[in-house]
């Protein structure tokens, strides 16, 4: 299971619309180290300089390992972190996420870094399995 969800926020959507914000907060409860990275390289991109802000360091345990591969494999639970942070998200490997101004998608270096190219050179024998 990707998260754990409350009683309340179940019959939130057994009633019909869930509110977004009480979603994030699931998100943010049951992936704390997804949701705290994200957060993190967030916080990089609009100190900083960059074109983007990206994680290079794998993850402490394959616990942290799981809840960012959860977060990101889903296109609700993404598609949320993209909205509550404003920013669109890029995923290389099996720790590589990176985060963009939203209006970088699609641009050069967006392209470049999700292209398959990149993707074949971020590859390394110890993450065959990650």
């Amino acid at each position: 299971m990707s998260l754990d969800v409350s009683p309340q926020l179940l019959a939130e959507a057994e009633k019909g619309a869930v509110r977004e914000e009480d979603f994030v907060e699931s998100v943010r409860t049951s992936l704390p180290y997804a949701y705290h990275l994200i957060a993190r390289l967030t916080s990089e991109l609009r100190e900083g300089d960059s074109e983007f802000a990206d994680n290079q360091t794998p993850p402490p345990s394959e616990k942290e390992r799981g809840q960012l591969l959860r977060a990101l494999s889903s296109d609700a639970i993404r598609g949320s972190l993209e909205r509550h942070f404003g920013v669109a998200l890029a995923f290389q490997n099996c720790h590589r996420v990176a985060v963009f101004p939203p209006e970088a998608r699609g641009g050069q270096t967006h392209t470049r870094f999700t292209s398959t190219r990149s993707q074949i050179l971020n590859q390394s024998p110890e993450f065959r399995d990650c």
